[in-house]
């Protein structure tokens, strides 16, 4: 069969979406979408076996794994058939191998590989200063999510790293347009953002350094400071620890007004021109 024609749009970013030809393929139950969400995360791949088993049940396979596993190729096989024009066969799409499978089509495309697309164009503005561009890039990235990474998926333990590799790399790029934001200057249009975000991550710095930047550059210095002793006291009580030596010196700075409040910057760098740091954290006692 001649597939050519096919066209594969992948979708990871959020619940999960495979298209073929513009019809979805993926299947209601539980374990074959599972299945799925693993040969999509690597389209052209082979997978295999080993892996899938691993997925699905762990260390603690059935006996009839073997069995059921092509039970779960044949239910995908049916979804996959069903976006075909009558001829093509499903297992030029969801090929067999002699140790696994791979799905694959003349041409895919996964919002996956184009956030990271968009997050390495917004990188490289940021190394150039290119702040608006930057923000751009970043903010065309963000959107392509759709809410959590694989929602609708159950995870086992390699789907499970993925999504949570996933959303790490989702808010390294949200700190990141912030960083940009705040460096365009737009610190009253930020705030009901960073509101909602350090509501959402209490206990992440970035974003706490990125909202005491915004409210003290806007006028609010009393909230700004405020906000420290807010993450303070989240670190100790959920984690046990202290700020980062650094984000203590930028609280200093700005108390005693010599800070020059700023974006946190990747790895703590560029936090306020007033202070450095090794970015250590100390135990609380």
């Amino acid at each position: 069969m001649n597939t050519e024609s096919n066209e594969m749009s992948i979708g990871v970013l959020g619940p999960l979406t495979v298209e073929l030809d513009h019809t979805s393929i993926v299947p209601a139950a539980a374990k074959p979408r599972q299945m799925l969400a693993l040969l999509a995360l690597s389209p052209g791949s082979m997978i295999n076996v080993s892996a899938l088993r691993q997925e699905l049940w762990a260390e603690r396979p059935p006996r009839s794994a073997s069995t059921t596993l092509q039970t779960y190729i044949r239910q995908l096989r049916v979804c996959i058939t069903a976006a075909l024009v009558p001829g093509q066969d499903p297992k030029q799409v969801l090929c067999t191998h002699s140790t696994g499978y791979t799905l694959r089509a003349h041409c895919v495309s996964a919002d996956m590989i184009e956030f990271e697309r968009l997050a390495q164009a917004g990188r490289a503005a940021a190394e150039d200063s290119d702040h608006y561009r930057a923000s751009v890039m970043f903010g065309r990235a963000l959107a392509l999510w759709r809410g959590t990474a694989l929602a609708d998926v159950r995870h086992g333990c390699q789907l499970g790293l993925k999504a949570a590799s996933l959303e790490e790399a989702r808010l390294s790029v949200h700190q990141r347009r912030i960083d940009a934001d705040l460096a365009l200057g737009r610190h009253v249009d930020l705030l009901a953002e960073l509101n909602t975000l350090v509501v959402e991550h209490p206990t992440n710095e970035h974003f706490c350094a990125s909202r005491m930047a915004a409210l003290y550059s806007a006028g609010y210095i009393e909230r700004a400071l405020q906000e420290f002793h807010r993450l303070r006291t989240a670190l100790r009580t959920e984690l046990g620890i202290e700020p980062t030596p650094l984000l203590q010196r930028y609280h200093l700075a700005l108390l005693s007004g010599t800070g020059s409040p700023g974006p946190m910057g990747p790895n703590h760098r560029g936090l306020t021109s007033a202070v450095s740091g090794d970015g250590q954290r100390a135990t609380t006692r």
